[in-house]
């Protein structure tokens, strides 16, 4: 049986798909499986770690404003096409999954063009417009949340859930603090601004830190994205902290064991992209969304304020976000045990950690024409 699997861009689209391709691999060990990622994407570096056959290809998004750029990006996109066409037609694949982000486009609709059984995988609230188009040519569709059924033809989508990594379901609060050098007897807050970072929130938690320094009864993991870590660093020296003097205070550029930093956490901080709110709700970590303002269809600030409503949540605006503002919200959940609680429990409702096995399960059914 061979499968392909493409999505990528941020640790959003990837992380997903790896989860799918492992429950995959439980079910058919046989199977042989080919990923297609960007070239520039954080793919090219994750996926081959994980002994997966990996092709890149040339591709980008189009800029939201008409543009020289956007002429050639439309360039490589018709050679992405092409690509797609010869990769589909040289693996011949029984069954083609997508996970979201612009390379999925092209290889989910070659294999649609050569009848090859495809199967998307919606992450979020409201489906960005590739998944919506390739929808329409899709054998089936697998949505995290029950509201995203409403974009969808309701007779070939189901409701799964977000796959998530095994390890953020096995990872224990004690493994969480060894790695980082961490009290696991002490509350402790996980901050980070997705796999590309977020200058606003590492701006804000800046002042955060600065405040933090000297009351260490609360512990802190910074995650600032490789991009913005000299950056941060730099406003925290110019603040006079020395981090190396404060032990309960950690920043660090990237995290490849996110599952046991989530597994520690009492608090996080996050952007709202479906992935890693997925496993939060696995975790039943309670926490403060910051929706990225300018993501397609502003479906972070609609999948934040899902988790709100839930009771699982506090959502602060990008517009609205500043040291003391977050300071301000981190205290009140830090200090209140009971309304923490609360959450934890609300936000561990929305779990389902058998969502990658019920995806494994779907796409092999309509490999084999029973979908």
């Amino acid at each position: 049986m061979n499968i392909i699997v493409s999505g990528g861009g941020t640790g959003g689209h990837i992380y997903p798909a790896l989860t799918i391709i492992r429950a995959i691999q439980q079910r058919e060990p046989s199977a042989r499986i080919l990923y297609v990622g960007g070239r520039n994407g954080l793919e090219a570096d994750i996926v081959p770690r994980e002994d997966i056959d990996f092709i890149a290809m040339d591709l980008a998004g189009f800029q939201r404003s008409i543009s020289i750029e956007n002429i050639s990006r439309a360039w490589r996109a018709l050679r992405a096409v092409a690509r797609a066409r010869g990769i589909v037609h040289g693996f011949r694949p029984d069954v083609a999954i997508g996970t979201g982000g612009y390379v999925a486009g092209p290889i989910l609709l070659a294999a649609s063009l050569a009848g090859v059984p495809t199967l998307v995988q919606e992450q979020n609230v409201f489906a960005g417009v590739t998944n919506r188009i390739l929808a329409k040519f899709a054998t089936a569709i697998a949505v995290g949340m029950e509201d995203a059924r409403r974009v969808f033809p309701r007779e070939k989508t189901y409701v799964t859930g977000n796959p998530i990594r095994p390890e953020v379901l096995t990872a224990t609060r004690a493994e969480g603090a060894r790695s980082f050098g961490f009290d696991p007897s002490k509350k402790t807050v996980l901050v980070s601004g997705g796999s590309r970072g977020a200058r606003s929130i590492n701006r804000a938690m800046v002042e955060v830190i600065v405040h933090a320094a000297e009351q260490r009864e609360v512990q802190y993991l910074h995650v600032t994205g490789a991009d913005e870590h000299g950056d941060t660093l730099a406003r925290i020296r110019s603040a006079g902290i020395r981090l190396e003097e404060h032990p309960h205070l950690r920043v660090l550029p990237y995290l490849y064991n996110m599952p046991e930093a989530m597994a520690m956490a009492d608090v996080a901080v996050f952007r709202a992209g479906a992935t890693g709110l997925a496993e939060l709700a696995a975790r039943g970590v309670p926490a403060i969304l910051i929706p990225y303002p300018y993501a397609a269809e502003n479906h972070q600030e609609k999948n934040a304020r899902a988790m709100e409503a839930a009771g699982a949540a506090e959502v602060i605006l990008n517009r609205d976000l500043s040291g003391d503002v977050l300071r301000e919200a981190l205290w009140r959940m830090l200090a209140d045990d009971a309304r923490r609680a609360d959450m934890a429990a609300a936000m561990k409702r929305l779990g389902k950690p058998e969502a990658a096995e019920e995806i494994a399960a779907l796409a092999l059914r309509i490999c084999k024409g029973e979908g």
